[in-house]
């Protein structure tokens, strides 16, 4: 199976070194190997806890370095204490690759065994990699509890668990999969939770199979990035496309494009590529091997353009994307702080751009209150905007127009 590399993007970090954090010598020279210099904030403030088996739950936005916040501490734990097994479970497929990529990475020196069970692949490697007894399993929810069900995968021993991007699979639908998981593993285990957001339903998980965690809360307030720009198109709805084409043609970097449906990525991927635009598309009805490449092409810049549903929008790091344009608004605000997370990495810039009709003036105002300002109003040649007309808050004055601003 293939893993995906490492993800190299510029992250903020603390002026610690890894050697203050506990971890080994042949851990911290793994750590170097991949160029890691010093510890993000969430890392920083998690491996220490981790490493002392307590558990706990570790907030962070997206692009923090959640992954190796707790790959680390498990490698550490697992080459000093051969009974101990660990689970972590992920939302997607492309997450767990992900995941499975810094494991080997850390864990190259201890012959630190891995099996990554997703769907979308032939289950007759994920058998072979089960019966070698890994010291950790990477799932996907539904992938598992095919094996569990099966009996190929006991899960009765493993005493570290790890809930990874908890709240997206809260959004997936994955919770009473999730509930399924939690009954087959032991009581007694260290638990790690991480997530950007943590909404009621994942707070009462962590209450009902955590013993008294330790909270790590590095969220900026409901806000995205701070290096990001924010853009809003208002269009009418049959403008959205000539919209779409005419950003790409003044936007020439990398570019991410947000699409709710997987039939109109399908749509839309066939309408960039007949305008000569190099372009790719992700969604959750093609093979696992479809969706490596895609990212791969466009982690390596075969095509510039990216066309994605909401699976592309949490947890993957796609460096370099300079630019996030929300063809179809999310469905809801954290979407969209999320898509937006997959520009201005760490210390980087980027562009979210929305196309939106009037159709979206509630969602609009959400994500406006989320953010504390408004979002520009902007506009592109050849396409004329939708002018948004408000009433004038003392009472009996005339509506005013609220002008568009052109860039």
């Amino acid at each position: 199976m293939q893993s995906l590399a490492i993800p190299q993007h510029p992250v903020e970090t603390t002026e610690k070194d890894f050697d203050s954090l506990g971890l080994s010598q042949s851990i911290l020279r793994c750590v170097r190997l991949v160029g890691f210099e010093h510890p993000t904030p969430i890392q920083a403030a998690v491996i220490p806890v981790a490493l002392t088996g307590r558990d706990l739950i570790g907030l962070a936005e997206t692009g923090s370095g959640k992954t190796a916040a707790f790959t680390l501490p498990i490698t550490e734990r697992l080459a000093h204490d051969p009974k101990s097994r660990a689970l972590i479970v992920s939302p997607t497929r492309e997450i767990a690759l992900q995941t499975q990529a810094f494991l080997d990475a850390f864990g190259g020196d201890y012959g630190l065994k891995t099996v990554c069970l997703i769907g979308g692949v032939k289950m007759g490697p994920q058998y072979q990699g089960l019966r070698r007894r890994p010291h950790v399993i990477v799932a996907t929810p539904g992938r598992l509890l095919d094996h569990v069900e099966q009996g190929t995968a006991k899960l009765d021993d493993f005493n570290i668990l790890v809930l990874d991007e908890a709240d997206h699979m809260l959004d997936m639908g994955f919770m009473p999969q999730v509930n399924r998981i939690l009954q087959q593993l032991p009581k007694k285990r260290q638990t790690l939770m991480f997530s950007a957001t943590m909404p009621p339903p994942i707070e009462r998980i962590s209450q009902q199979f955590m013993n008294d965690p330790v909270r790590v809360d590095i969220t900026p307030e409901g806000k995205a990035a701070a290096g990001i720009s924010h853009r809003l198109y208002l269009v009418e709805p049959d403008n959205k496309k000539e919209c779409l084409l005419a950003l790409l043609r003044q936007e020439l970097g990398s570019t991410l494009v947000f699409i709710r449906r997987k039939s109109d990525a399908e749509w839309l991927m066939g309408v960039l590529e007949r305008e000569g635009h190099p372009v790719e598309r992700i969604h959750s009805n093609l093979s696992q091997g479809q969706r490596t490449q895609a990212l791969q092409g466009f982690r390596e810049g075969e095509h510039r353009i990216l066309v994605a549903t909401d699976i592309a929008s949490r947890g993957l790091d796609i460096p370099r994307v300079g630019h996030i344009i929300n063809f179809d608004m999310p469905e809801t605000v954290e979407d969209y702080i999320h898509r937006a997370g997959r520009t201005a990495r760490g210390n980087a810039t980027g562009i979210v751009s929305t196309i939106a009709t009037w159709i979206d003036k509630m969602m609009i105002k959400e994500i406006e209150t989320t953010l504390g300002e408004d979002l520009p109003r902007c506009t592109v040649p050849g396409v004329p905007p939708y002018v948004e007309m408000k009433p004038r808050v003392s009472l009996g004055a005339r509506k005013s127009t609220l002008k568009v601003k052109r860039r």
